[in-house]
């Protein structure tokens, strides 16, 4: 029988694990230290809005390495 707890949390690492000290983003998956930390700790809701965010992130950390 499956309990809450038995069901895996969805998170956007792609096992690229490497924070970019200047800007503090994980360049794999662009959370932030603190949302890596308490990622386990979210609501669904909550990790839902970061999930949302994270390509907005991406394409300005790119936008930002390429100038």
């Amino acid at each position: 029988m499956n309990t809450p707890n038995d069901t895996p949390i969805k998170t956007p690492c792609v096992q690229v694990c490497f924070v970019d000290p200047k800007v503090g983003l994980c360049v794999g998956c662009f959370r932030n230290m603190e949302e890596l930390a308490r990622w386990t700790k979210y609501s669904d809701a909550e990790r839902d809005a970061v999930t949302n965010a994270l390509p907005a992130r991406e394409k300005a950390y790119r936008n930002s390495k390429s100038t």
